[in-house]
């Protein structure tokens, strides 16, 4: 994954509203009817998020008649997680580098 990629899930994953969403979307599929009834927000601010953590990668849209169905894009998840544990703090007083 590169830093542009990370970038844009770090900015996805900024905004509360849509980290909330991706711990909805970590229990499996919810429609976007679902998860509008989670939050105090209307449908198009709802499409803004989800708009954002699909371009990001993080989150697949599947359509089934005028309902939009989410679920976390599993590899995207994989490949964040691999890059944020391969980060390591070696600053002063940390002594967790050698």
């Amino acid at each position: 994954m590169n830093s542009i990629d990370v970038a844009l899930i770090c900015r996805a994953m900024g905004d509360s509203n849509r980290l909330q969403i991706v711990q909805m979307l970590s229990e499996g599929e919810k429609c976007a009817c679902k998860l509008l009834e989670k939050f105090v927000i209307t449908q198009p601010t709802l499409s803004h998020h989800m708009r954002i953590l699909c371009e990001c990668g993080l989150v697949e849209v599947r359509k089934e008649g005028k309902w939009n169905h989410y679920t976390l894009n599993c590899d995207t998840l994989a490949a964040f997680i691999n890059f944020i544990s391969g980060l390591e703090c070696c600053g002063k007083d940390v002594g967790l580098c050698q």
